[in-house]
């Protein structure tokens, strides 16, 4: 007789191979045309809510792999809060206005100049909205489940609306103004820049040192002293109106055979040496006060002069204590230059090309040409001391990756100052992860200058300002509300469809246009004033209340979104609109090298999805240690695939040994009638529950895929599940040990699937198809809370004195196997010395002691045996035959060698 045919073999239509590829699109559409997202909402209806708000991603482009790691970790955030009872509302936003996809307009042949704005903006208005279908497929694509239907995109009417209607706000609390100040200009994109839209490169630059003759030394100097000003730009030169040195500095003034030179004292004898002079002597010290309003002649134009000021900024670490001040060209260059009453004067323009004010000899020449010539200009004129070049860090447009310049133009700004300690006091009631965080944005904000919000753009929400006839931009809360209206009604378009006349109220008058005439501002808003504004523009305006629970993006948004979402938000609610921030890092490949296009070691998530399944992708994002920078590459992504694959095959085993999924809750036996060895692996369940749910609402993602994954390989494939084969497949379908561990098995099928279910949501859906945890969808449940109610820690005491036996006997095990005595387990007959405590503890929980060793047969003795760790073990050979059904050892007579349970099984 065939006994195989009469044991309960494992059994499942859930299949060993995940098949991610093929199946994950099927639950993707399945989720929203059952409209999952919404019945999410209806499960939770009343309870507590919990926001995380989405950081618009800009819409320009498919997604990569940093998009990637952010949504799946966002999606995770919300599920597992979710299934911890919350009402996760999720609206997905996009950020849509800006340089990027006004230069792929330009790109597709549009030229803004040619065709008018308003219509080049209807353009920009559709190839956005195409943008932000197709990052749309590709979110989906990774299982995040939101509000995808109705989205928030900042360039929706209402967004714009409540964007206007914030300006305004912002306008009559005095925290907008427009002012001449230095600030980030990029000549590559015509346009200034925000700081969140600068990067910092290596790059080589030429530094020079240079001599100011005195021109009226007030008594102090002769005419035939020098000041020595050292600058790693020198097309500034031309702009220069000013010499700051440190009041409190000690000054010398050393004679040398290249003209009598002022330094610092501390760095005579290192300059001289630059300056390869052997003449160094010092004629007389002073300190920097006592330069105060002596002045220079200018080395390129004799006629204007070069004022000696006092200023904090200067510093002895670098340079000669003499610092080159064009207040046109830098923010501490322009604020001493205020004190001292000095114009603004810039001579480059939006080009970045020298004007004609400098001279036929300068002028049209990009800044960076002008370098070369400035330098040569100086030589010539016997003022230049040195020229040397150096490598040093210099700000770049992040988007068009070309150098910038400090440049002094008209600007719109919105005040720091006024609010900075409203901004500080904020971040310090914020909770920051990781907790460096704090101290970061902390930084940031102290020591941020005032924040430029207009651009010289057509494509972005406009500054909605109207201006006299005598050129006064209109503060009026009736023009704001107004404008807002229209915005509201027709969209941001109506600013540059309309005449000025028509943007305001009828019959509107103001004093500074006793003729009725107006006219508009033709700048627009920084983008990050568009996702600056999302909290209000989204987050209010869809019910969702304010501040939001979570706001969660890449570390690069310090100085970005969170930045900018705290000071519109603190400005206009009076408080920070988020309660927590949590950061994630870049990703890398596994070189540690920046993914970038341009390195050519970027990886499409759309590669991985379509290659792996979306789940091994979800499942590497909370894997790693998202606050830091993370790996990605193809070893990763196997090793990633291989636990998934032994998740997926315990949960297949667990499930095949429920009879097919016939085996249902109804069939649980009451926990309290189960073997304390059961009972013991509930309370690790239970332990699981506990830690996972935790780690879920610390975002310790990795934390929870490490404790399960463990659990899962220890606990359950190597311990319980290996012993346990003995009772599934060998007794009777419906015995009550049998039932028991089945038990067991279900919760445990349960527990995992709803702890795995935020991370590997495709696949835990796939077991909810089988296991029907939820008659509709996994995602619709709550984590599985155990009731325990017998002695959790006595059983976990019991279980670790056995642990250690079971230890013992394992490695007598593996002796006897490498004396060759014994082949297989099962082959053996175990004898044991144990003590009273160990005996007695054996007594009580273990029914089948040799069941639960998998050897053929157990007995104890008070003899002396080999001493191992905690007991006394030997190992002999097994009398006996082989049961042709089960494979332990038996001594019995029954028909066909049967074991006396074997036989019981079958003939009773």
């Amino acid at each position: 007789m065939d006994y195989k045919e009469t044991l309960h073999m494992p059994k499942t239509a859930f299949e060993m191979r995940g098949n991610l590829t093929k199946k994950e699109p099927g639950f993707q559409k399945r989720w929203q045309d059952e409209k999952l997202y919404e019945k999410m909402l209806e499960r939770r209806k009343g309870a507590e809510s919990f926001v995380l708000h989405d950081g618009p991603p800009y819409a320009n482009g498919d997604i990569h792999l940093g998009h990637a790691l952010n949504k799946v970790l966002k999606d995770v955030i919300v599920k597992s809060h979710f299934m911890e009872g919350y009402n996760t509302p999720y609206i997905p936003g996009w950020d849509t206005h800006g340089l990027p996809i006004e230069t792929a307009v330009t790109k597709l042949g549009y030229d803004r100049k040619k065709m008018g704005i308003a219509e080049f903006r209807k353009i920009c208005y559709d190839y956005a909205l195409k943008q932000v279908a197709n990052q749309k497929a590709g979110f989906l694509s990774l299982g995040s489940i939101g509000d995808y239907d109705h989205p928030y995109i900042t360039l929706q009417k209402g967004f714009e609306k409540h964007q206007i209607e914030i300006f305004g706000k912002m306008a009559m609390k005095g925290l907008i103004y427009k002012g001449l100040k230095p600030v980030y200009w990029s000549p590559s994109s015509e346009s200034a820049l925000a700081e969140a839209e600068v990067e910092y490169k290596d790059v080589k630059s030429p530094t020079i040192y240079v001599k100011f003759a005195v021109k009226d030394g007030k008594g102090v100097l002769d005419t035939d002293c020098n000041f020595v000003i050292w600058t790693t730009t020198p097309w500034t030169i031309p702009a220069n109106l000013g010499i700051s040195v440190n009041p409190d500095f000690d000054y010398s003034l050393v004679d040398t055979e290249k003209g009598k030179l002022i330094m610092l004292s501390s760095m005579v004898e290192e300059l001289c040496d630059k300056f390869e002079v052997e003449k160094r002597d010092v004629l007389k010290t002073f300190k920097g006060k006592e330069f105060e309003y002596i002045t220079c002649t200018h080395p390129l134009y004799p006629e204007r002069e070069s004022l000696l000021m006092c200023g904090d900024h200067v510093t002895a670490d670098a340079g000669t204590g003499c610092v080159h001040t064009a207040p046109g060209f830098g923010v501490d260059d322009f604020n001493i230059g205020m004190k001292y009453g000095l114009p603004v004067y810039c001579n480059v323009d939006a080009q970045g090309c020298m004007m004609d004010d400098v001279g036929e000899w300068l002028a049209g020449q990009y800044v960076e040409d002008a370098n070369k010539t400035v330098t040569q200009k100086l030589d010539e004129l016997g003022v230049l001391l040195k020229l040397q070049f150096i490598t040093h860090s210099y700000p770049h447009d992040w988007r068009t990756k070309k150098p910038i310049i400090f440049r002094a133009t008209t600007q719109w700004f919105a005040s720091i100052d006024q609010i900075r300690d409203e901004l500080l006091e904020q971040i310090h009631s914020v909770s920051w992860v990781p907790a460096w965080g704090e101290q970061r944005m902390h930084n940031m904000i102290a020591d941020r200058n005032d924040w430029c919000i207009s651009r010289q753009r057509a494509w972005g929400v406009p500054i909605p300002i109207i201006y006299g006839e005598d050129d006064t931009p209109i503060m009026d809360q009736a023009i704001f509300d107004h404008v807002a209206k229209l915005v509201g009604e027709y969209g941001s378009n109506v600013w540059f469809e309309r005449d000025v006349k028509d943007l305001l109220p009828e019959g509107y008058t103001n004093e500074h246009s006793p003729n009725g005439i107006f006219r508009k501002e033709t700048d627009t808003m920084d983008v990050w004033f568009d996702s600056g504004s999302s909290h209000t523009g989204a987050m209010m305006d869809r019910g969702l209340g304010y501040p939001a629970d979570l706001y969660f993006e890449g570390s690069d948004q310090y100085r970005g979104w969170f930045n900018s979402s705290l000071i519109v938000g603190t400005a206009v609610h009076g408080k920070a609109p988020y309660k927590q921030v949590l950061s994630h890092g870049f990703v890398m490949d596994e070189k540690g090298v920046k993914m970038s296009k341009s390195q050519w070691n970027a990886v499409a998530p759309s590669e991985i999805t379509k290659k792996y399944g979306a789940d091994i992708l979800r499942l590497w994002a909370c894997s790693v240690d998202y606050q830091a920078d993370v790996s990605m590459g193809q070893k990763i992504l196997k090793q990633v695939s291989e636990n998934y694959r032994k998740v997926r095959n315990t949960l297949r085993f667990l499930m095949a040994n429920l009879d097919d999924q016939k085996f249902t809750a109804k069939d649980c036996v009451n926990f309290n009638e189960l073997s304390e060895l059961d009972q013991y692996i509930l309370t690790e369940l239970k332990d699981a529950v506990d830690f996972c749910r935790k780690a879920y609402n610390e975002y310790r993602f990795s934390d929870v895929v490490t404790y399960l994954t463990n659990l899962m390989t220890n606990e359950l494939s190597a311990y319980y599940l290996d012993y346990t084969k003995d009772i599934l497949y060998i007794e009777k379908e419906d015995a009550p040990v049998r039932r028991q561990v089945q038990t067991v098995l279900y919760n445990a099928v349960e527990v995992m699937t709803k702890l795995w279910a935020p991370i590997l949501a495709h696949t835990c859906e796939e077991v909810n198809d089988y296991m029907h945890f939820d008659a509709e969808s996994i995602h619709l449940t709550t984590f599985k809370d155990l009731e325990l109610d017998f002695d959790v820690e006595k059983i976990k005491t019991d279980m670790e004195e056995l642990f250690k036996v079971r230890k013992d006997v394992f490695k007598a095990l593996e002796n006897a196997r490498a004396q060759g005595l014994i082949g297989k387990s099962l082959e053996a007959h175990v004898v044991l010395h144990v003590s009273d405590a160990q005996k007695e503890i054996m007594d009580r929980v273990l029914s089948n002691a040799a069941q639960w060793f998998i050897v053929s047969k157990v007995t104890f003795t008070t003899d002396e045996l080999e001493q191992f760790e905690v007991c006394q073990v030997q190992v002999a050979k097994a009398t006996g035959h082989v049961c042709p059904r089960c494979w332990n050892y038996t001594e019995s007579d029954n028909e066909d060698g049967l074991c006396d349970r074997c036989n019981h099984v079958l003939h009773d």
